[in-house]
C-alpha cells in the first residue's frame, strides 16, 4: 500500500509504520471521525478466515489498557484490521534505554499490563503472544500511558502455533513470530502436542518473563532455542544481588520477585490469575510520582552524593543509596531518570536509574 490510499473510502494510508511475523501496519487518517488509527492487513500467505476471526473476537475487549479493536474490513479481496492508534514506542526499545527499571517503575508498568490481561481474560480472549514488542508505552520515560496491541490477531496467532504443532517441534520453527515468542513462550506452549491448546495461564507465564526482564535487564531463559532448552531444563538467570542488597528497594523488590516466581511455575495450576496479579500489585507500595530525566553534573562526598542537572533546568541532589542497577554509583556525566521530591535546599531524587 503506498500513502494517500483510500480505503473503505474513509481511512487514507499517511505511512508504513510496523511489520511484524504475520502483518503490515500502516498509520492511518481516519477521515470520517478526524483521528489518526492504526491500519493492519496480513501478509501473504496468512489464513484469511483466522483474520476475520481475531478482529470480531479482539472487538471484545475494551479497556484502558489495551489497543481497541474499532473496525475490520473486506476490500478487492484484500482484509483490513482498524485499531486504536497509540503514539509512543513499543516497550523493547524503551527497555534497550533503560536497562533493568526500579521496582517502583516496574511495578507500576506491571500493574497496568496485568489489567489490560486481566480485562482480555474476562472478554475470554487469550493473547499467547504477550511480549514487550507487543506493548505501546508514551514516548519519554514516564510510561504512564501503556496498551497491549496485537490481541486482534491472536486467532491468527493461534493458528501458526498450531501449524508449527502439527509439524514437529515448536521451538524449532523458523517462524519469525514464534522465534520473537520464546523467551517468553509457556512450557505449555512449547512443548504441546497436535491438538493441545494451552488456555490463560500462557499470558500469566509470559507476564512473568517480561516482568524479570524489566527488574533484571535480562530474560530469564535467553532467546530462540536457547529458551526452550533453558526452559526444558528448568534453568533459569538467577535474581541479581543488587535488587535486594540496597535497603532502599530490598523490600519492594523482594514482593515484586514473589509474584514473578508465582507467574513462572510449571504447574499452571499453581500459577496466579490475573485477577489475583492485579489485587497482589495494588496492595504493594510504591512510588507514582513522575519521572524526569538529566545529567549528574557534580559528585560530593567523595563520590557518595552529588547533583543533578535536570533537562528541565532544576538542579536536584542525590545519594549513591538511591541508585538502582548493577552500578551502584553514577559517575559525573551520567545519564539518569529520576523522580524529584521537594528539599531545601535542593530537591532530593529518588529512585534513580542509569540510562544509555
Amino acid at each position: 500500500m503506498n500513502p494517500q490510499d483510500i480505503v473503505s473510502g474513509r481511512y487514507r494510508i499517511e505511512r508504513h509504520i510496523g511489520r511484524g511475523g504475520m502483518q503490515d501496519v500502516y498509520l492511518a487518517y481516519d477521515m470520517l471521525l478526524d483521528s489518526n488509527i492504526a491500519l493492519k492487513t496480513p501478509q501473504p500467505g496468512q489464513p484469511d478466515k483466522r483474520f476475520k476471526s481475531s478482529a470480531k473476537i479482539s472487538a471484545r475487549v475494551n479497556h484502558h489498557n489495551v489497543a481497541k479493536t474499532l473496525d475490520y474490513i473486506e476490500e478487492d479481496s484484500r482484509l483490513f484490521l482498524i485499531e486504536e492508534f497509540v503514539d509512543g514506542e513499543n516497550l523493547e526499545n524503551t527497555l534497550k534505554t533503560f536497562g533493568a527499571i526500579d521496582p517502583h517503575l516496574a511495578a507500576r508498568v506491571f500493574l497496568h499490563v496485568s489489567k489490560g490481561v486481566a480485562a482480555s481474560h474476562h472478554a475470554g480472549v487469550v493473547h499467547r503472544d504477550l511480549k514487550p514488542s507487543n506493548i505501546i508505552v508514551e514516548h519519554g520515560v514516564n510510561l504512564h500511558e501503556l496498551k497491549i496491541t496485537d490481541f486482534g490477531i491472536a486467532t491468527l496467532t493461534e493458528e501458526v502455533f498450531d501449524e508449527a504443532a502439527r509439524e514437529g517441534d515448536i521451538t524449532r520453527s523458523t517462524s519469525g513470530t514464534i522465534r520473537g515468542a520464546l523467551p517468553y513462550m509457556a512450557p505449555e506452549m512449547m512443548f504441546r502436542q497436535p491438538g493441545e491448546h494451552p488456555g490463560a495461564s500462557v499470558d500469566i507465564w509470559s507476564l512473568g518473563a517480561m516482568m524479570f526482564q524489566i527488574l533484571t535487564g535480562k530474560v530469564p531463559f535467553g532467546v530462540y532455542l536457547q529458551a526452550a532448552v533453558n526452559v526444558q531444563n528448568k534453568n533459569r538467570e538467577p535474581w541479581p544481588n543488587f535488587m535486594t542488597s540496597n535497603p532502599q528497594y530490598k523490600t519492594l523488590a523482594q514482593q515484586l520477585q514473589s509474584l514473578v516466581e508465582e507467574c513462572l511455575q510449571y504447574n499452571v495450576a499453581d500459577r496466579p490469575t490475573a485477577d489475583e496479579i492485579v489485587k497482589n500489585i495494588s496492595d504493594l507500595c510504591f512510588i507514582g510520582v513522575d519521572r524526569k530525566v538529566g545529567d549528574v553534573s557534580n559528585l560530593i562526598q567523595n563520590g557518595y552524593s552529588g547533583f543533578i542537572e535536570g533537562d528541565d533546568g532544576i538542579t536536584t541532589f542525590f545519594s549513591r543509596e538511591s541508585i538502582y542497577g548493577p552500578k551502584s554509583s553514577a559517575p559525573r556525566g551520567s545519564r539518569v531518570c529520576y523522580s524529584s521530591f521537594p528539599g531545601s535546599p535542593r530537591d532530593r531524587g529518588h529512585p534513580i536509574i542509569m540510562i544509555e
